[in-house]
């Protein structure tokens, strides 16, 4: 799948090199077919480390997919440099009147603070609301899938013990459902969190339909009975140093952290972690694209504006 950029976006040039195609605007200019609209809205705090990561799971099927980022402008970035945001980032101002193809809310670092003492709460809300109008289907990952659950059908999360932290295996649950197609019928999948939402709390409501779970990490993923909500409760998107970066971090701080499980060979840290989830992340990207955006939007598309809600 081509992913169109902007020219100069940092982070096209470590795509390249990994061999995916990236399209700049000037060569999107002379393409004739319709491309995908989609909007991330990035809300981890080191930012283009997640372009990277997101941009690769959306780079496997031959679609050709137009970025939108977006940030909170209630909330001050503090590890991504003001120029950046300012030259590749929208605000919801920016665009609350266009209509997306998809939308993408990332989790983070907030798990511990109720929603409402999060400072962009209110302008994450605006923004699931609007989804309801201006995007075909919206993909909520981590801490967004558990906002996205709390705000549209008031699951509570609740804290963990201890963080949920490295690569654990899921088994998916109903096979005949698009967004699992490929999926084997063990996967792995990796988790860096301190709450979760409960199984219980999820099957009060016959709207949502469970998709994968583990005996270990909980529910991994769920969605709406059209697809419109998508919920996703780890992290499919991580490279294979992520977990391995954050641990470093929390042991460099003097946090009281574990290893992560199933992670590093033999247990042993000094070793190159295993990539264990990649195939299967891919797998779930492409099927939300393929199936639950680009099918359900008319080959004669004009604007979202006149099909979303029909």
């Amino acid at each position: 799948m081509p992913i169109k950029t902007q020219n100069d976006l940092p982070v096209k040039e470590i795509l390249e090199r990994e061999n995916i195609f990236v399209m700049d605007e000037n060569r999107a200019r002379h393409q004739s077919i319709r491309q995908l609209e989609v909007a991330i809205v990035n809300l981890m705090p080191l930012k283009e480390d997640t372009e990277l990561q997101i941009l690769r799971s959306l780079s496997n099927t031959p679609i050709q997919v137009n970025v939108t980022f977006v940030a909170t402008s209630t909330h001050e970035s503090t590890h991504t440099s003001l120029s950046h945001l300012n030259q590749f980032y929208e605000t919801f101002e920016d665009i609350k009147e266009r209509y997306f193809d998809g939308l993408i809310i990332t989790g983070a670092p907030v798990e511990l603070m109720e929603y409402e003492e999060v400072d962009y709460w209110d302008e994450i809300c605006r923004i699931m609301e609007w989804s309801k109008t201006h995007a075909f289907s919206t993909l909520h990952l981590c801490w967004g899938a558990q906002a996205g659950l709390y705000y549209h059908y008031g699951i509570p999360k609740h804290i963990l013990p201890k963080k949920k932290f490295g690569v654990y295996p899921h088994r998916v649950k109903n096979r005949k459902i698009p967004l699992v197609r490929g999926f084997d019928d063990m996967f792995y999948a990796p988790h860096s969190r301190h709450t979760e939402v409960r199984k219980e709390d999820i099957l009060k409501h016959p709207e949502l339909t469970i998709l994968a779970e583990s005996d270990e990490a909980g529910v991994f993923l769920l969605m709406d009975q059209d697809g419109k909500k998508i919920f996703v409760m780890g992290h499919p998107e991580y490279d294979r140093y992520t977990l391995h970066n954050e641990y470093e971090r929390d042991k460099s701080k003097g946090l009281d952290i574990d290893m992560p499980v199933n992670y590093y060979p033999n247990d042993d840290d000094t070793q190159k972690p295993l990539l264990q989830w990649r195939s299967h992340g891919n797998i779930l990207y492409s099927n939300w694209l393929n199936y639950y955006v680009y099918q359900e939007v008319p080959y004669e598309f004009i604007n979202n504006g006149q099909i979303i809600g029909k």
